[in-house]
């Protein structure tokens, strides 16, 4: 995890992280709390109790969308393999995919 958020380039983390089950740790929740002031979200598994409320795993249920675009991307062979060496040039694909996708449904 540290190494995502270390790679990031964002100019601010996120207040929040959603993460799947595999996520679902106390100590990871401690460690991103204390370290970088971020809330982690991830549904409890089986064999643990509640540690969260409704309300938050409410922002969970709606990861859907943010995958469903990951898969639409998936369509632009450019997106699925990154060929490009600076991020900037990839970035900019991303924008041109995301640009073809809302003029697809428009």
């Amino acid at each position: 995890m540290e190494q995502v958020l270390a790679g990031s380039f964002l100019d601010q983390l996120p207040a929040r992280l959603i993460g799947d089950k595999a996520y679902d740790s106390d100590k990871l929740d401690q460690k991103l709390a204390e370290t970088y002031d971020i809330e982690l979200i991830a549904p409890n598994r089986r064999r643990r109790s509640k540690t969260q409320d409704g309300r938050k795993l409410r922002r969970y249920r709606r990861r859907w969308k943010v995958e469903r675009l990951f898969a639409w991307m998936h369509s632009f062979r450019r997106l699925v393999t990154r060929w490009e060496y600076h991020i900037e040039n990839f970035l900019g694909f991303v924008q041109l995919g995301c640009l073809m996708m809302l003029l697809r449904h428009l």
